[in-house]
């Protein structure tokens, strides 16, 4: 592997079933590191993480995968979990205004001071996303986790704002809950040993 590509004969190996674990494992490890970084890779480097994706059937079936990984790949499938969600909630009406409301009532979370807008918008979740995102291509594996325990405490407290003018979010409580779980049963250990 390059710096910003993946392992052509580890990909290959697997996406022809040949690839025993030892070698899947470095091939999620890879894959764990350049993710983040989608935006910015160079083509050979997308277009073999874009026949993974294809290979395993999907942005989804791709996080799966890497859940099935310990370390930074699982680290990264379930952080992205949480990007797809802030993502999906920051263009609903009822977020945002719910969220600005919460705002202006208690002021933002200390631990969430810096990387919030200073106003609420369409763009505050979706870019508190992109900086997870971000940070998870450079920086501790323990700022990422804090960042986005503390993104998921905002989401605990805003949900309950949202059952009345939004119906269509009344499964967020369990949805924020189940990443929370997967988050915290993140070992941090475990992701920087590697």
């Amino acid at each position: 592997m390059t710096a910003a590509n993946l392992d052509r004969k580890l990909l290959d190996a697997f996406t022809s079933g040949k690839l025993d674990h030892s070698g899947e494992a470095a091939l999620a490890e890879q894959v764990a590191r350049l993710l983040p970084t989608h935006w910015m890779l160079p083509n050979s480097a997308a277009a073999a993480l874009s026949k993974l994706t294809k290979h395993l059937d999907g942005p989804a079936a791709l996080e799966a995968w890497l859940d099935g990984h310990p370390g930074r790949p699982r680290l990264v499938a379930r952080t992205y979990r949480l990007i797809r969600l802030l993502d999906r909630l920051s263009n609903r009406r009822a977020v945002v205004t719910a969220l600005a409301e919460m705002r202006a009532e208690s002021g933002d979370p200390p631990p969430l001071r810096g990387y919030l807008m200073p106003a609420t918008t369409a763009e505050t979740l979706a870019s508190l996303a992109q900086q997870i995102e971000s940070m998870l291509a450079d920086r501790p594996v323990e700022d990422v986790l804090q960042l986005a325990l503390a993104t998921v405490d905002l989401l605990q407290r805003l949900a309950p704002r949202l059952r009345e003018p939004d119906p269509d979010l009344s499964g967020l409580d369990d949805e924020v809950a189940e990443i929370r779980r997967s988050l915290a049963e993140t070992s941090i250990q475990e992701i920087a040993g590697r």
